[in-house]
């Protein structure tokens, strides 16, 4: 994390609160097997993220800075720590979904415990300990985003297709607004997070960096351009895709965006409202890095560098656009007219997850945060529909492998000029 100063006391106590009521929203419509089943190594039940999030208030703030606190159970540190290996041993990952018990009331139960014992101590806390209450919040906000994705994810390997929010059909919108490129000329910009609020370790340091002569598309690419793609053959033709990503595509049978299926000409998507009909005006997302280059080189452009759509969204709002406000419908909203560079879809970009210059990581567990998955991992800009308002930020990197696209990923294109 990055912080000038430690949080005020009034100010973290309201995004504590809000945090952890929106996680609660969130698993709500949920049962027991709902919230334990695990439907990929990737993926985490909703109740190990539910828990896992109070393990880190628990562990890094009550544990470490309130004299004679009692852990709430002594066997969940094991089952709920996710990377830490400060933190000694782990329940492997891949086997999270074995943990039938504690049931999901009980984890409940340790999330209410934790808020009662944290918001108590708040007001006593040192400022060290303030810094790592707003980090677990933003970390929970993470969460939150992974929570919703994880339960899409499983849902789909259901073959009744459930709605986590069942919603009326909705009437596509028709042709989006068109593609308009935003022209940058060669300059030297500043790149990363500045200032007193907060942010990630992986933001800064904040530094300079060359950009080329580009443009960047207006808006991300859509679901009725992918469909042109499909049906050019672009998942058949190996000229447009990376060698990695090729034997990807014949390896795993890709054929179209994750959850897309095509019967007799009509192509559907699987969401947190059920299988609908493709909207040919919506954000393309469930992509991975390797189909979002691939489709890139199949238009004739490529995929910006992280230094160019920052330098490209650093007047626009980071709260603007379809992002996550409260629990409910979570889905990409057709283009609008006017370039926006937040929400709807994770942008990938061409640049590879590693640590800016003068990079050090934090003292201690926390540490662990960002700094060691700096490897084979790409960045992608600008937050998703599942994303809390308010948590994304220009300078904000997220990363994933470049066969990864269980998230809200899409694509926006850049070219030289």
């Amino acid at each position: 994390m990055h912080l000038r100063h430690a949080p005020n006391e009034d100010r973290i106590a309201e995004l504590y609160r809000s945090t952890r009521a929106l996680t609660d929203a969130l698993a709500a419509p949920l049962s027991d097997a709902d919230s334990t089943v695990q439907s990929m190594d990737d993926a985490s039940p909703a109740k190990w993220h539910l828990a896992h999030t109070s393990w880190f208030f628990e562990t890094f703030v009550l544990r470490d800075h309130i004299a004679g606190y009692r852990l709430h159970d002594p066997r969940f540190p094991f089952l709920f720590n996710s990377y830490y290996e400060a933190e000694g041993r782990r329940h492997a990952r891949a086997r999270r979904g074995m943990v039938t018990r504690p049931t999901l009331d009980e984890v409940r139960g340790y999330r209410a415990a934790v808020d009662a014992a944290l918001l108590a101590a708040l007001p006593g806390l040192p400022p060290e300990a303030r810094t790592l209450v707003e980090l677990g919040c933003h970390h929970e906000q993470q969460h939150q985003e992974l929570l919703v994705t994880d339960i899409l994810h499983l849902f789909a390997e259901n073959p009744l297709e459930p709605a986590l929010w069942p919603a009326a059909p909705k009437v596509p919108v028709g042709v989006p607004a068109p593609i308009t490129w935003i022209e940058q000329g060669e300059a030297i910009i500043d790149i990363g997070h500045d200032g007193d609020a907060f942010a990630f370790d992986c933001e800064g340091p904040r530094h300079r960096a060359l950009v080329a002569p580009h443009a960047i598309a207006s808006r991300t690419v859509t679901n009725g351009e992918w469909q042109q793609f499909i049906s050019d053959g672009g998942y058949r033709d190996p000229r447009w895709w990376l060698s990695d990503g090729w034997a990807w595509v014949q390896r795993e049978r890709i054929a179209a965006p994750l959850y897309w299926e095509e019967q007799d000409g009509v192509w559907t998507r699987f969401g947190l409202d059920g299988r609908r009909a493709v909207d040919p005006a919506a954000p393309v997302t469930h992509v991975s890095f390797f189909e979002a280059d691939a489709y890139a080189s199949w238009a004739g452009a490529r995929l910006p560098t992280e230094f160019e759509w920052e330098a490209a969204a650093a007047g626009h709002d980071p709260a603007g656009g379809n992002q996550m406000d409260e629990a409910g419908p979570v889905e990409p909203r057709p283009a609008a007219k006017a370039p926006a560079f937040f929400g709807d879809v994770w942008e990938w970009t061409g640049s590879a997850y590693r640590p800016y210059p003068g990079f050090a990581p934090a003292d201690g567990a926390v540490g662990e945060y960002n700094g060691k998955f700096m490897s084979g991992q790409f960045v992608l800009r600008g937050g998703s529909c599942a994303t809390p308002r308010g948590h994304a930020r220009a300078s904000y990197r997220n990363f994933f492998y470049p066969h990864q696209r269980w998230q809200f990923t899409g694509v926006r294109l850049a070219k030289d000029i």
